[in-house]
Order: C-alpha cells, then structure tokens, then sequence
C-alpha cells in the first residue's frame, strides 16, 4: 500500500470516527483537508454530505453527493444517498427517481427498499410501496419480524404485538427497533411505564446515538412526571443530532414545563429556524411568549400557526385566553366559518365554541357569548371523567380523618421548615393576584403551580393491596413518617426554586382540600386561600377551558356541586385548624389593595413593601390563565361580571342562595352600576 492510499484510508477513518462520535463538524473538516488535495476522491465527497446532513446543511450535502455520482454514476450507496438527502427535503419524485436507481444497480439494499417504499407512501402508491416494503422484510427477517408486531400495534392487537415483539427481542436482544416498538406496547397499556422506560433506557445503552429512543425515552418520562430526567434525554437528543427541530421542540416543551421560560423560549427559537411551518411548535413557542408577558410576539407566533393550519382551534383559544386580547373581525369571521362547514373534530369545535365565547363576549353580546360557551362546555363535558359523587365522598372523607381529635395528636408530628406560602381556593378567584403579591416581596420567591403535594398524599397506600388510599391510608403511618414527607415535599419543591429568597409559594387552587395533610407535614407553612362572589367564581369556570384537569367546570350541575363541598371543606379547616389560614376575597383586595397586602404579609410574618402594592411590575414569568390580567394594574371592572350573563345564571342563584345570602355586602354589591 502506497503512502497515498494510506493517508486516505485513515482521513476515511478519522472522518467516520468523527461521524459516530456525533462529531460532524469534525468530520467534515478532516473530508475537506482531504478533498482539499484529492478532489476526486467520491469517498470522502460521500462522507462529506453525511456530515453536512448531519448539520442539516441539506442542499449543500445535495451538491457533494451529486458531484460524487459524476464520478461513480453507478454506485448504488451514492445513489440512496441522494434519495435520502431529496427526502429531508420533501422532494418525493425526485427521492423516488434517486431510490429506485439505487435499488436497480444493488437489490440487496434492504435499507433503500425501506427508504423507497415510504418515499412511495407519500406519493399515495400504496401498491408500489407494499411491494418494496416486503422486499425489504425479505432481506431483513429481523426487521421483519418486528414490523410484524408493530403491524398488531398499529391496528389496536396489542397483546398480539406485544407477543411477537417479545419473540423478536429474544431472537435479536440487541435489536433497538424491537425495544423501542415494545415500549411503545406498553405505554399504551399505561399499566407497565416502567417496563416501557427500561426497554427505552437499554436502547439508549445499546445504541446510544439513536436519536428516535432517546426522544421516546424522554416522551415516556415525561408521562411519569420525571421532567428533569425527560430533560436529559431531550438534551442528548438535539446534541446527537443538531438538526432535528422534532428533538428542539420537545426539548423546549420539557423546559416550559419546569418553568424554565427563557431556555424554553431558546429551545422553540431553535426549533423554528430549523422548521418555521409546524404549527404545534408556533403554537407552543406562543404559549412560552405569553408567559414571559410580549403578548405582541405570542400572538404573531399563534397568528402564524393559523395560518399553517387554519383549523388549528387550539390556537384561537390561546389568543382568547390572552384575556385583554380582541379579535379582529376577520379572525371571528374565520371561526365561524369553521364551525359552519362542519369539518372539525371534537377537540377542534370545542376550541372555536370557547374562542367564540370570548369573541362575543368582548362585543358585549353576552347571549350569544353564553350560546357558545354553554355548547363548548357540553361538548366536552363528553369527554371527560368527573362524578360528583365521588368527589363528596372523597371531601367527607379528608373531613372525617383530618378531625380536631388528629390535630390534637399530631401536633408535633411535622418537618420543621418555614419557607413555604400556599396558595389555595377555587380556580378564577384571584390566587395569582395574590401569589404576585407575594412574589413582589424582596424575600418571597414565586414558583408556579406546583403539583408536589398532591403526588405525595396520592402516593400514600398506592401499594396496598387491598385498595385503601388517602386518606385513610395514612392512618399507618408513624409520627416520623409524617416528619419525612414533609421533609421529602421540600426536597421536591427545590427544583422548581430559582433564587435564594427564604420562602416560596405553591399556588395550586385545588389543593385546598390538602390543607389538613399540608399543615400535618409541615406545620410552620402558612397558607392563604382565595374566594370570589360564587357566581363570578362559576362562571369564570364555565368560560374556561382548562388544558388538563378541572373536569369539573363543564357542567352547571358539576360546578355547583363542587363549589358546596370546596366551601365545606374550608369551613372544616376554619373550625378545627382555627387561624391557620387566611381567606383572602378578590373583591376586598381590588377595592382596598393596601389593607390586603397588609394583612397577607402580616398573616405570613412578612414585612410590609410597597412594591407589593403594584405587583404588575413584577416581572417573572406567570403560567396561569391570569398570566395577562395580572400584568395589569389592579382595576374594578372585573367585579361582578357575572351580571352580564345574570339571565342565564338562575340555576345557580337557586342552587347556592343559601351562600350567596351569607356573602358580606361589599362582595354581593360588587360590580353594581
């Protein structure tokens, strides 16, 4: 071997090591020193567009692989080569032209079979490309083998696929596509997420530049709640593979999460400059914008995933629950037409019904604004679980085992940590309103709506067998039991903390029905909880449409109900934890600002700032429906709203008028002209 063909073979070397090293800058330095004095040589040209491709420099990739075939016109990798660079670049005819050459000079490709049949699908030749798909599994049994189970998959034989996936994972352990295909199985069961997360941790070992199982890995994480190790995957994901705008996207999704605003922020920029027309990543890079307070860029940024997808009601109801937001003509023009045509999916007319609400409402047109959100609100109440029932017993339970006889005999049972503020009450009844106070004081940190302590009371008994859970579950527990999960709550509440200020708040209303639990693990925490006139309370649930959970605000019935046992509840905790918690009413601190700021910060041993007075010049991030409105200067015409829609509202008025009779008169003549 001549020194010539020696110093090529290891620059092939050195820029293939760089390659698997996901090192593509790397490598395609050490193909141009090469190409540099070798200009001819298609080896090096071929590797040189793997590590553009790598950096998803696309037509520059093009360029080299082209060239190379005017050399090597016959060689069947540069051909697929150039299939698969015109396939990242949606071109399918061309993709195909390239692909069926490749297969022509070397049928044995089973790879360029594979690639040309889903160039082919896309073309909508269904025929040719089952053709080539089978070539494919006939010249790699082990592929097909587990496209075999993932076929089951596809048409809902689960444990049909799960058997065959098995099978192939036996024959082939080592076979990523099979781990990833049988995980994908058992997330579907729901019942077996950690077998489907080891599946995907194994595949990651296995191959670990596959960039798909690092992404279903931090998918599958994601579901469990493990954000920060969802977080992980993703980052390994965009480091194996630069270009991926899926991999940003997801990436930027988990940050947001975690209440990560700015990097989310980054993360969706990446995403886009990498893919501009994915709706569901303007969508998100919106929502991201929204929290961070430029409604300007958020709504560009929802504007133009409507026009990538003029169905995309997701997005109208983002723009709506901007809430000092008004839609142009044009737009409410455009959702009704939608609805008219009658070509929606459920998810997506539900969507437009609320943005509807909202359009009206903004038009003073409050019956038609009640047309469509009362029709939104039965539309999805469809599709989502809630028994009223069930919460009762589950609300008279909590009572019955958080009595003042337990008070009384764990009283010392507790972590000894003061930093925490929790904010409680119903949804819509001003808890970011206070939660920004709060985050205005130089020593209060704001977090966001922490679900730490909900998983933890649920996380009581989940393994006894004979199906009791909280509360009565916690009836076993030890005195130090108590003391560790309160120790526990604080260690998981740290990662959501981002500076060094003494104490922090947990604003999630519906933990109210946890404040029992709360005080037992951590009895130094104080806790707020924040009313509004029932009404407006109600119906600021009923015009909301909540992105997970609260299935209790679909229904007139549903709503009332729960507001009774909420008030219930808080009445128990009133009288059996007296002074612990401070109720704050929305009306009394709009119409006398200072005396409430006072009495929270006096109720949370905090001295008084006047920077609480204008907490709309706060700025962090804020990731509630409020997140707009509390932006703004504290005004009174968001009192009594419910008086617009009063006609409406009888069903209500009757179900509560014991409670509405009891209100203070400063809230029942709230809002009155």
């Amino acid at each position: 071997m001549n020194s010539t063909s020696e110093s090529a073979a290891e620059s092939l070397r050195k820029a293939a090591s760089a390659l698997q090293a996901n090192r593509p800058l790397r490598a395609e330095e050490a193909c141009r020193d090469y190409l540099d004095l070798h200009p001819g040589s298609a080896e090096h040209l071929r590797l040189l567009a793997q590590a553009l491709m790598k950096q998803n420099r696309l037509p520059e990739a093009q360029e080299q692989i082209t060239f190379a075939l005017q050399l090597r016109p016959d060689q069947a990798e540069l051909q697929e080569d150039l299939g698969t660079v015109l396939m990242l670049q949606r071109q399918p005819e061309a993709a195909a032209k390239a692909l069926r050459k490749a297969v022509q000079l070397d049928p044995t490709r089973a790879e360029a079979h594979k690639k040309l049949g889903r160039v082919l699908v896309a073309l909508g030749d269904g025929q040719a490309a089952d053709r080539e798909f089978e070539e494919f599994f006939d010249r790699d049994p082990e592929s097909g083998a587990v496209a075999a189970g993932a076929e089951h998959l596809r048409a809902g034989r689960t444990e049909e696929g799960i058997k065959a996936l098995t099978q192939a994972l036996r024959d082939a352990p080592r076979n990523v596509d099979a781990m990833m295909f049988l995980a994908m199985a058992y997330r579907k069961k729901e019942t077996r997420l950690d077998d489907a997360e080891a599946l995907l941790r194994r595949a990651t070992q296995v191959a670990p530049d596959h960039v798909p199982a690092w992404l279903n890995l931090g998918g599958i994480l994601s579901e469990q709640n493990k954000r920060e190790d969802a977080l992980e995957a993703y980052r390994q994901a965009t480091k194996l593979e630069p270009g991926h705008a899926g991999a940003w996207a997801l990436l930027a999704s988990c940050y947001a999460f975690l209440n990560l605003t700015e990097q989310a922020s980054q993360a969706f920029e990446k995403s886009l400059q990498l893919k501009a027309d994915h709706p569901n990543t303007q969508m998100g890079y919106g929502h991201v914008l929204k929290t961070l307070g430029d409604q300007k860029a958020a709504l560009k940024a929802y504007r133009e995933a409507i026009r990538l997808r003029p169905k995309f009601g997701e997005v109208y109801w983002s723009m709506a629950n901007l809430k000092i937001f008004r839609f142009e003509d044009a737009e409410v023009d455009a959702m009704l037409e939608q609805l008219e045509k009658g070509q929606l999916s459920d998810s997506e007319e539900v969507h437009f019904r609320f943005a509807l609400g909202k359009a009206y409402e903004d038009r003073k047109d409050y019956a038609q604004a009640w047309h469509f959100y009362d029709t939104g609100n039965q539309k999805h109440r469809e599709t989502v679980y809630f028994d009223p029932n069930e919460n009762e017993a589950r609300q008279a339970a909590i009572r019955e085992f958080f009595s003042a006889e337990f008070f009384a005999e764990h009283s010392d049972v507790g972590f000894d940590a003061d930093d925490l503020i929790l904010i409680v009450g119903l949804p819509r009844t001003g808890s970011t309103l206070v939660e920004q106070i709060l985050a205005s004081h130089s020593q209060v940190e704001g977090t966001a709506e922490l679900p730490t302590l909900g998983r933890l009371s649920n996380s009581i008994g989940r393994y006894r067998t004979d199906g009791i859970g909280f509360p009565r579950a916690a009836g076993d527990l030890r005195k130090r039991d108590w003391r560790q999960i309160g120790r526990q709550y604080m260690e998981l509440t740290r990662a959501f903390r981002e500076t060094d200020r003494p104490y922090f708040t947990d604003k999630l209303p519906n933990n109210f029905a946890l404040v029992g639990f709360l005080h037992t693990i951590l009895p130094k925490a104080k806790i707020i909880n924040t009313l509004r006139h029932p009404l407006d309370t109600l119906l600021g649930n009923y015009k909301q449409l909540y992105g997970q959970g609260q299935n209790f605000t679909y229904d007139t019935f549903d709503l009332a109900e729960y507001y009774r046992q909420y008030m219930t509840t808080m009445n128990h905790w009133h009288a059996v934890l007296p002074g612990k918690v401070l109720d704050v009413r929305y009306e009394d601190t709009v119409l006398d600002t200072e005396q409430q700021v006072r009495r929270i910060l006096a109720h949370c041993n905090l001295p008084f700032e006047e920077a609480c007075l204008r907490p709309w010049e706060t700025d962090r991030a804020v990731r509630t429906a409020s997140s707009e409105q509390v932006r703004q200067p504290i005004y009174t015409g968001a009192l009594g709203k419910w008086r617009r829609y009063e006609p409406q509202l009888e069903f209500w008025k009757d179900s509560l008028q014991d409670l509405l009779d009891e209100l203070p008169e400063q809230v029942r003549s709230a809002g009155r002209d």
